[in-house]
């Protein structure tokens, strides 16, 4: 089962301000395991970044500023998710905006029926408990020290062991590697043949008499 977790940064909260992607993250993963597979890219949001997102992300109009545009990644970014399940946290907010950005280059946007939110599962699972991705790392004791700031790549990193927790799943403790090689370190555990041991012709012997006399027990 392939999976795509994804994290976006913006320049602020509402698409309806106009308020654009500055940064989309992806990892892949097989059987809820990440794989080498990632898609990320820094984007020139053809805007000026909030005060507020800034706090957030740390990503200034200076850095964005030579930047690919959405449209120049569209292309691949549609390949990368193509046909696979996407794990995303707070959906509504990524969706948003990632579905305003294919608006304006005239693609498609993408369903619901494809997204699993792991926000809607925590809330599920913990009712009235916090459940920012912050705070499923500590219920879950995942180090997430390295997230000073919102960063679309570390975000996705912390989000795929949140998952595989929130579902039930136990944490892979596998590093990141191809799909292939962990194929192989599965086909090798479980390539094996029984070996059937026959009797030698005095054991098919004794057993004769132990059934002969058996039945001259029981019926004679």
């Amino acid at each position: 089962m392939i999976e795509i977790v994804l994290d976006t940064e913006t320049t602020g909260l509402s698409v309806a301000k106009g308020h654009r992607i500055v940064e989309i993250g992806c990892i892949e993963l097989k059987n809820q395991i990440p794989t080498s597979n990632t898609f990320h890219y820094y984007l020139n949001p053809q805007r000026k970044v909030s005060e507020e997102a800034k706090k957030v992300h740390g990503y200034t109009d200076e850095f964005l500023s030579d930047k690919k545009f959405f449209k120049d990644i569209a292309n691949d970014f549609l390949d990368f998710i193509k046909d696979k399940k996407i794990i995303i946290h707070n959906a509504e907010f990524d969706l948003s905006h990632i579905n305003n950005e294919l608006k304006l280059i005239g693609k498609p946007p993408i369903s619901n029926d494809n997204v699993i939110d792991t926000l809607e599962i925590a809330r599920d699972k913990y009712p009235g408990s916090q459940s920012s991705l912050d705070a499923l790392c500590k219920r879950f004791r995942i180090d997430n020290s390295r997230r000073k700031l919102h960063t679309a790549l570390i975000d996705c990193e912390l989000l795929s062991k949140v998952y595989v927790n929130l579902i039930d799943q136990k944490e892979p403790t596998l590093s990141f590697e191809s799909s292939s090689k962990i194929n192989e370190k599965i086909n090798e555990e479980i390539d094996y043949c029984k070996r059937v041991i026959l009797p030698n012709d005095n054991e098919l012997k004794e057993h004769q008499l132990f059934l002969n006399k058996s039945l001259k027990k029981n019926f004679f």
